[in-house]
């Protein structure tokens, strides 16, 4: 299939109208990750420079409707709280809107400094799931709120860098195999904490963006592009989503394609934003 550039008006379109089919198979299916969606679309179209294609004041009162008195935030109506939510629902959307400020942000930061365990990592929730993407999210969540002196930093540095494995990658838990995703997580609240010197540079892959071909990874995902109804898939024919249409985005802005505005990759927010909140810019 002849493929062009990014058709990014036909994504915003798509994305728009995804929200508006919430009786759809697809759409119930993924009711308890209506918070994690509403990050994946409106950060899509705010590296897209289309975020204001949507009601702020609507979408705030939607998202504040699904905290707890605890002051973590649930996925939707009906669930429980999670860090997941927390960070990648709630904080990341009031950001990219700088509407942090309606936070009771003492409230939200004590929440996730409570699921701090004693040897260093964080707990998902209530109920005491530990994984390494949870330390990323409550790291992350707690420094875009100018809070993480709330929690042991050393700690969960030092548990970080114990999922450590000799491959070069982090598993979820000392010991467990490595995994990108959590590697990615791992490498992140590193960066964030500015604890990079943990990592093994020669045998870890930092800093070797050159060795990859951008320009057959930027077709690749243009490829993945549904050209006519919008929407990117995770491989080329296949069905689209909102999930992969988000990272297909960020990665063409990661892979600085023109027209796709600049993403801190370990914030996984756009750099405007990031500079706004940490730099105050």
């Amino acid at each position: 299939m002849e493929m062009g550039g990014l058709v990014a008006d036909k994504h915003v379109r798509y994305i728009l109208m995804t929200e508006k089919k919430k009786e759809s198979f697809d759409s119930v299916m993924m009711d308890h990750l209506r918070m994690n969606g509403a990050y994946w679309g409106l950060t899509t179209l705010a590296l897209l420079e289309k975020l204001g294609s949507v009601s702020v004041d609507e979408v705030v009162s939607w998202l504040m409707t699904r905290q707890h008195e605890s002051g973590g935030f649930a996925g939707n109506t009906g669930h429980d709280p999670h860090v997941l939510y927390t960070l990648i629902s709630a904080v990341q959307i009031l950001a990219l809107f700088d509407k942090l400020d309606i936070l009771d942000v003492g409230k939200v930061s004590s929440y996730i400094a409570g699921l701090q365990n004693e040897d260093g990592s964080f707990s998902g929730d209530m109920w005491g799931e530990v994984d390494t993407r949870f330390s990323y999210i409550s790291i992350c969540c707690l420094s875009i709120l100018k809070c993480l002196d709330k929690s042991n930093v050393k700690k969960a540095v030092d548990y970080i860098v114990s999922c450590k494995n000799r491959d070069g990658g982090f598993g979820c838990t000392p010991g467990a195999e490595s995994h990108a995703a959590q590697i990615f997580c791992c490498v992140g609240a590193l960066a964030i904490t500015g604890s990079l010197h943990h990592v093994d540079i020669d045998k870890d892959l930092l800093d070797r963006v050159h060795w990859i071909n951008k320009a057959k990874l930027v077709k690749f995902i243009l490829d993945c592009q549904d050209m006519e109804n919008g929407g990117i898939s995770d491989r080329p024919e296949d069905a689209v989503d909102i999930y992969h249409t988000y990272f297909g985005v960020a990665g063409l802005s990661l892979l600085e394609y023109r027209g796709v505005k600049a993403m801190d990759p370990a914030y996984a927010l756009p750099v405007d934003v990031i500079n706004r909140i940490i730099l105050n810019k």
